[in-house]
């Protein structure tokens, strides 16, 4: 069943064409990576699918909500409740320990909770972290914490942009290992990254250059992971 849809979505800035007439379909549960080498157009796409940025024209379906149509208030409700996000760059709150930065995301959406916070920082191994101010945190602590927070209101995707950029092999490792988990759970991922091996453990990769998709194949590699 189709979550998300972009029918012929550009994104046009003076003459430079972002995204060019891009169409895809995402189905609920699936791992999807979109992959391309710099000014593809990746992080635009994310930021579009995300509620960040508006499509200049085309249509993007999310759970049959038209987005492309929505007020950006109305976006700003629709990313709130349906999207969990994950950065780069993390994005923590300095000065709030792990738990409260996790806590942030649920006083946005409904009510702060505390047991399922320290539950949904459980679920990414730091449970006994949750005291902890992120410059107390490694970089792979805070990309999980930054996890725990997408995963706090129940989104319908999660959209992670370069989750593993910052990190070492190990941490990446810890990192996709949660993502395989999510998506055996029926999680639906879409992972912008232009690392070849995060790429590799998604179902489907989606190849975009100078804004227009060139390639959109189910990945061979995908499982066999969980064989050995």
């Amino acid at each position: 069943m189709s979550l998300l849809q972009l029918e012929n979505v550009s994104k046009i800035y003076g003459d430079l064409k972002a995204l060019d007439n891009v169409s895809l379909s995402i189905d609920k549960g699936e791992w999807v990576a979109i992959m391309g080498p710099s000014g593809s157009g990746k992080s635009t796409l994310m930021n579009i699918i995300g509620c960040m940025d508006s499509a200049t024209n085309g249509k993007i379906v999310l759970d049959d909500i038209d987005i492309s149509k929505e007020s950006q208030s109305s976006l700003t409700t629709i990313r709130r409740d349906k999207i969990g996000l994950i950065f780069q760059q993390f994005h923590l709150i300095s000065y709030l320990t792990a738990l409260e930065n996790v806590m942030v995301a649920q006083y946005y959406h409904s009510m702060p909770d505390e047991k399922e916070a320290l539950e949904a920082l459980e679920m990414v191994g730091l449970k006994d972290r949750a005291k902890h101010y992120p410059s107390q945190l490694s970089g792979g602590e805070q990309q999980r914490v930054c996890i725990a927070r997408a995963l706090i209101n129940s989104p319908d995707i999660i959209l992670a942009d370069e989750p593993t950029g910052n990190l070492d092999e190990n941490n990446e490792n810890i990192v996709l290992d949660i993502f395989r988990r999510l998506h055996k759970e029926g999680k639906t991922l879409v992972v912008v990254t232009h690392d070849q091996e995060v790429g590799d453990v998604a179902e489907r990769i989606i190849h975009l250059e100078h804004g227009k998709l060139v390639s959109d194949e189910l990945n061979e590699k995908h499982g066999d992971d969980d064989e050995n």
